[in-house]
């Protein structure tokens, strides 16, 4: 994919469901081992710092050609949690839904990530992590195991799908160098 300006990303094709399983080696996140009561507080924790990162001068430079720069992650975190709302919800008001495909890559370059205001993506990402964090808050006791499929056939529960979307949220602070927020003591 060549974007705008003339760097070339190359598309994310892994699978990242080993992260439910296993601790990741790049961002050390072990999602496999957060408690259902923990996610909310953790949307918001591994959220937060994009607030601040959004005001670096630097924010859309990328580092290398074929590296996002923070604005396009912060623009991919915003859609991930806004997602992972959608797709919570899927499955607490349907039997099994499957999920439409989603092209992060193809995202990127049609929602023009790199030119978008940083403010506003601040206050979207914070809307949206807001949103995604209260419809798990709101998780019935007996709804955590229902199920959704992705278009490749992977299957999630409530539970999985939100513990695999807070590794890519804690993954990509990472890849900007940001951390989460300390938990209250």
């Amino acid at each position: 994919m060549t974007e705008p300006d003339g760097g070339a990303i190359e598309p994310d094709t892994k699978d990242w469901t080993w992260t439910l399983e296993r601790r990741c080696p790049d961002c050390g996140f072990v999602a496999g081992e957060v408690e259902r009561a923990e996610l909310p507080g953790l949307v918001d924790r591994l959220t937060s710092p994009w607030a601040e990162v959004l005001r670096r001068p630097d924010v859309a430079v990328r580092p290398a050609p074929t590296t996002w720069s923070p604005l396009e992650y912060a623009c991919h975190v915003r859609d991930v949690c806004r997602l992972f709302d959608e797709r919570t919800r899927l499955m607490l008001g349907q039997d099994a839904p499957a999920f439409d495909n989603w092209d992060q890559d193809a995202t990127a370059v049609r929602d023009r990530y790199a030119e978008q205001d940083p403010a506003e993506v601040a206050a979207a990402l914070a809307e949206a992590a807001a949103a995604w964090g209260r419809t798990l808050a709101a998780v019935p006791d007996d709804a955590w195991e229902r199920t959704g499929a992705r278009s490749d056939g992977s299957r999630f529960t409530v539970l999985g799908l939100g513990r695999y979307g807070l590794h890519d949220l804690a993954h990509h602070l990472r890849d900007v160098g940001a951390h989460p927020v300390s938990p209250p003591s």
